[in-house]
């Protein structure tokens, strides 16, 4: 919770305000959901506090889910479900929906995004989508694989500058860590389906990057297309 937070023992007046600052920049939105923090060292200096207050601070923040954390990535901005249910007058029994409502909810919303992505995103953003792909390429187990996937698809949204979509995907990522999601993609993912993930998220990020919005369309809904079917599907031994 916030005044989990808030009220840390901490000792500098520096780390203190690290936490209330970062608390308010995420709640207000300036620091919006996906958006990569600066380092440790950069927060240490910035706020002339010790590293080790610094990853106080930041452990307190990913247990009340205001941000994520992956090693050799970094620090994201996050937001806990509850805060985003309460934005929207909605409880948490919405995170308890099946893995099939889940990607038909997917398959509506997420083929919206490359019209405002071609129109929005910066060079930054695709910086960050090829470096997400780069590392699912790279992942050397299948958690692995599906945490870089999931950093991918909030590149993605991230990249629309557009905070309705970043909500969402809030939501979904926290509809999929239900153990339900989790078992369905162990059991679904082969290395040859896999391999057809990793290209075709090439291939929406070269149209994304070619401003081709309805090319980026077309492949990412036959890429959740994709996975939709696989989940249900067994694989083949």
């Amino acid at each position: 919770m916030i005044s989990d937070v808030l009220q840390l023992d901490l000792r500098s007046e520096g780390a203190q305000e690290l936490a209330q600052y970062l608390l308010t920049e995420i709640r207000s939105g300036r620091l919006p959901v996906g958006a990569k923090l600066p380092g440790e060292r950069e927060l240490s200096r910035r706020f002339n506090t010790s590293r080790g207050s610094v990853r106080r601070v930041l452990s307190a923040l990913r247990e009340a889910e205001w941000i994520t954390q992956a090693v050799g990535s970094g620090t994201f901005a996050a937001r806990p479900a509850h805060e985003a249910l309460s934005d929207w007058g909605m409880d948490a029994s919405v995170l308890q929906t099946s893995p099939a409502e889940l990607m038909e909810a997917r398959l509506l919303i997420e083929p919206l995004m490359p019209s405002l992505i071609v129109r929005n995103a910066t060079r930054a953003d695709f910086e960050r989508m090829h470096e997400c792909m780069v590392k699912g390429e790279q992942a050397a187990s299948t958690d692995e694989f599906q945490f870089r996937d999931g950093a991918l698809h909030q590149a993605l949204a991230q990249a629309t500058h557009n905070r309705f979509f970043l909500q969402v995907l809030a939501l979904t990522n926290r509809a999929r860590q239900q153990e339900d999601w989790g078992r369905l993609k162990r059991n679904s993912l082969t290395p040859q389906r896999r391999a057809e993930y990793e290209r075709q998220h090439r291939e929406i990020v070269a149209a994304l990057e070619d401003r081709d919005a309805e090319r980026a369309r077309t492949a990412l809904l036959a890429h959740l297309t994709q996975i939709q079917r696989n989940l249900f599907e067994p694989a083949l031994a």
